[in-house]
C-alpha cells in the first residue's frame, strides 16, 4: 500500500512539474475556450437563433449555456495532451521503465490518469474564474458541486486518451488521431447547441449526439454548475470511463496489446 501511494505521489508530482514548466499549456487552455466564448458565441447565437430554457427552467444567455461545453473542451484537450506525453515517454523509454515496476500495471495507468485529471481541474477552474469576471456566473454551490462532476468527466476523457495511446505506436500518428477524435466529439455533442436544436436539422445527428460520451460529460457538468443532479449523465459517463479504462489496461498489456502485436 505504501509503495502504491509513493508511486501515485511521484507520478502526480512529475506531471505537475511538467505542466508548470510548460507555461504555454495553461495559456492555451484558457485562450482556446475564451475565443469560442467571446468570438464564436455571438455568431452561433445569431445563426441558430437560440433561446435556451434548460431543465432547471431559468432563462440563460447562450454564453452561459456553452460554458459547460467549453469546460469539457478543456478536459478533452488536456486528456489528449496527457496521452500524447505517454506516447512520447514510450518512444524515449521512460514509459517502459515505469511499466516494468513491480506495482500492478492498472495502478500505474490509473495514477497517470488521475494526475492528468488533477491538472485539467486546475485549467477548468481557471477558465471559470475568468468567465466569472466576464459576468458569466453560476450559483456558488454549483462551483463546489461541479468538482466531483469534473473529476468523473476528466477521468473519462483521460481514459479515452489512454485507450488511443495504447493503440498508437508513433508520435506522429497520435497527433492525427487527436484531431480525428476531438473535433467530431466536440461538434457532435450538446457543447454548443441543445439536442432539440440538432433534431431540427437531422434526427440521425441528434441520436449520434445523444450517445456521444462527451455529451453525457457536458450535461453532467452543466447540471452540476446549477447544483442540479443528472443521474443519467453520471451513469453513462461512469460506464464510458469503465469501458475506456478497461480497454486501455488491456491495450497496455504486453501479452495482448496491439503494440505488442505490431512490434512482433
Amino acid at each position: 500500500m505504501r509503495a502504491a501511494l509513493i508511486a501515485l505521489w511521484a507520478i502526480v508530482q512529475r506531471e505537475t512539474l511538467r505542466f508548470v514548466s510548460q507555461r504555454g499549456r495553461l495559456l492555451a487552455a484558457l485562450v482556446r475556450p475564451l475565443v469560442w466564448l467571446v468570438v464564436f458565441a455571438a455568431g452561433f447565437r445569431a445563426a441558430l437563433g437560440l433561446s435556451i430554457t434548460p431543465p432547471y427552467q431559468t432563462y440563460i444567455t447562450y454564453e452561459i449555456y456553452i460554458v459547460p461545453g467549453l469546460c469539457g473542451m478543456v478536459q478533452l484537450f488536456n486528456g489528449m495532451q496527457s496521452s500524447l506525453s505517454l506516447v512520447y515517454d514510450r518512444e524515449m523509454g521512460s514509459m517502459r521503465l515505469l511499466l516494468t515496476s513491480p506495482l500492478p500495471r492498472w495502478w500505474l495507468l490509473f495514477c497517470k490518469l488521475l494526475a492528468g485529471t488533477a491538472i485539467s481541474l486546475v485549467q477548468v477552474y481557471a477558465f471559470l474564474l475568468v468567465a466569472f469576471f466576464m459576468g458569466i456566473q453560476f450559483p456558488l454551490a454549483g462551483y463546489l458541486l461541479a468538482l466531483p462532476a469534473l473529476l468523473v468527466s476528466g477521468l473519462m476523457l483521460g481514459a479515452l486518451g489512454l485507450l488511443l495511446s495504447s493503440a498508437i505506436k508513433q508520435l506522429e500518428n497520435f497527433a492525427g488521431v487527436m484531431n480525428f477524435v476531438i473535433f467530431p466529439m466536440f461538434f457532435l455533442s450538446t457543447a454548443l447547441y441543445p439536442l432539440w436544436k440538432m433534431a431540427d436539422a437531422s434526427t440521425l445527428l441528434r441520436d449520434i449526439c445523444a450517445v456521444n460520451p462527451f455529451t453525457q460529460a457536458v450535461e453532467l457538468i452543466r447540471f452540476a454548475l446549477y447544483a442540479e443532479p443528472n443521474w443519467i449523465a453520471l451513469s453513462w459517463t461512469v460506464l464510458a470511463l469503465i469501458m475506456f479504462l478497461g480497454g486501455s489496461i488491456w491495450g497496455y498489456d504486453p501479452s495482448k496489446s496491439m503494440i505488442a502485436r505490431k512490434s512482433g
